[in-house]
């Protein structure tokens, strides 16, 4: 059987690759790379095709497509977010993505983006936080301890520079399972028996949870002044996490008002809710934290700008390395116009 040609194959990275690539690089190392990409995608922010993910929703969850395009390569997202998974002993959420060359229409990468979502999830909210939260911020609740928290801890020590985190969920052994992966990273971890105890002392307050449900998991008398909200547990309508009156309080500052205003914690207010796109901020063309006494809110339900960036990264990053292998994923007859003929000579050779 004739092997496929150069131009049949894919660079594939697996999970299996994708994690053996994060410890190579070091994950606090990646997650600061991560964030320059994304940040430098948002300083060009004007470039992208920009829609809403489309979504089809079910009674269990649901299944997103994310696509986007700065004229020069396409990259598109496929992600599903089922809370009940976990019950079932499967992951809430997974995903693959694809990048290619816009000239050709031809992939150039394939890659597992489980675990690279969660990666680039936590080097957002950071990159956010960097340009939001209090100056010399040191403590972060992280309320909602699942699969993203211990991505968001390190984030934030990578690129804010957070001593310590305080944990709170309603599952004291996911509080237990951060902690023991927190153990021997450079951050203080401190279980707390409820949301109030969580953050008290805390500058970033960090909410992630999984429920499809519209919840108060921070009341509004809960928020003081000076603090930084990062909310990122919504993700679909119908799913909220904070109570109204934080965010009339708040200087909110959200990826793309048409998606968020849909998906995020400002679907519960109206339509002419004021908001500040975060490129804006990172542009200068918005100011971000003004005083000390300000509340700022990142209204968090990732971008496909986010994922494209994530995308272009592991591109640069296994291209002439171990860390990708050879997928013969697209046809390539000796004449462009014969694919058939290609389907019957593979007839003959078996």
């Amino acid at each position: 059987m004739p092997q496929p040609s150069d131009k049949a194959l894919v660079p594939f990275v697996s999970v299996d690759n994708m994690m053996r690539l994060v410890h190579h690089i070091g994950i606090e190392d990646m997650l600061r790379d991560l964030a320059s990409y994304v940040e430098a995608d948002f300083r060009r922010w004007e470039l992208f095709d920009k829609t809403p993910r489309v979504a089809s929703h079910s009674d269990v969850g649901v299944i997103e497509l994310m696509p986007t395009s700065d004229g020069e390569a396409y990259g598109f997202k496929y992600v599903n977010g089922h809370p009940k998974n976990t019950s079932e002993g499967l992951q809430t959420v997974t995903a693959f993505g694809l990048l290619a060359d816009v000239y050709t229409g031809y992939p150039v990468l394939l890659t597992e983006m489980t675990v690279l979502t969660a990666l680039r999830t936590a080097a957002t909210s950071a990159m956010a936080a960097k340009y939001l939260a209090p100056k010399n911020a040191k403590t972060m609740a992280m309320i909602g301890n699942g699969a993203q928290s211990e991505f968001q801890t390190l984030a934030m020590k990578a690129i804010v520079g957070i001593e310590n985190v305080r944990l709170y969920d309603v599952d004291s052994a996911a509080s237990e399972k951060c902690a023991r992966n927190l153990r021997g990273m450079g951050v203080d971890v401190t279980i707390c028996q409820t949301p109030e105890e969580a953050i008290q002392g805390a500058q970033i307050l960090t909410t992630c949870t999984a429920d499809k449900k519209n919840a108060t998991i921070l009341s509004d008398n809960m928020v003081g002044a000076g603090v930084h909200i990062n909310a990122i547990g919504g993700d679909c309508p119908g799913k909220t996490e904070l109570a109204s009156g934080i965010l009339e309080r708040s200087d909110v500052f959200v990826e793309f008002p048409p998606q968020t205003r849909i998906e995020g914690e400002i679907q519960q207010m109206p339509e002419d809710f004021p908001v500040i796109e975060l490129w804006e901020v990172i542009t200068g063309k918005a100011t971000g934290r003004k005083d000390d006494k300000q509340i700022t809110l990142f209204d968090g339900v990732g971008f496909a700008i986010e994922d494209f960036s994530a995308l272009r990264y592991i591109r640069d990053r296994v291209k002439d390395t171990p860390f990708s292998e050879p997928l013969d994923m697209l046809a390539d007859p000796d004449d462009p116009r014969d694919l058939f003929g290609m389907l019957q000579r593979a007839k003959v050779v078996q």
